[in-house]
């Protein structure tokens, strides 16, 4: 018997494990991250793929009805009146598959992050 997989090597190894239109909506994310943090570089954390700058900044992950988007929750809390319409909690933002993932909404919040970890590792300098 099969054992399921429960460890990702890459963020291509974890999206390759997507039915391709799932897979074609992470690619997609994944672009808009990479556009707007371009010195992050990719890890996998918590098994789910995740950019790393000064700190983690952005998770993704693809579940059975929707993509969980987790910046932290101060990245929800600075964008806590475009996020309100959408299944949320304390950490991650729920966009469900059968409404159009807002990319400028994600791309904003992963400068908001990216300027958050680079104030406390100057912080941490000093």
């Amino acid at each position: 018997m099969d054992q399921p997989k429960t460890g990702y090597a890459t963020i291509d190894d974890y999206i390759s494990g997507f039915p391709d239109e799932i897979q074609k909506k992470l690619q997609e994310i994944r672009a808009v991250i990479k556009e707007a943090a371009p010195e992050a570089t990719e890890k996998i954390s918590y098994q789910m793929p995740t950019f790393y700058l000064n700190g983690n900044l952005v998770h993704f992950a693809a579940f059975k009805n929707h993509i969980g988007f987790f910046p932290a929750p101060s990245g929800l809390e600075a964008f806590k009146d475009e996020i309100s319409k959408y299944p949320h909690s304390k950490g991650g933002v729920q966009f469900p598959f059968d409404q159009p993932i807002p990319f400028d909404l994600i791309r904003r919040i992963v400068i908001y992050r990216m300027v958050e970890n680079q104030k406390k590792a100057a912080g941490k300098k000093k």
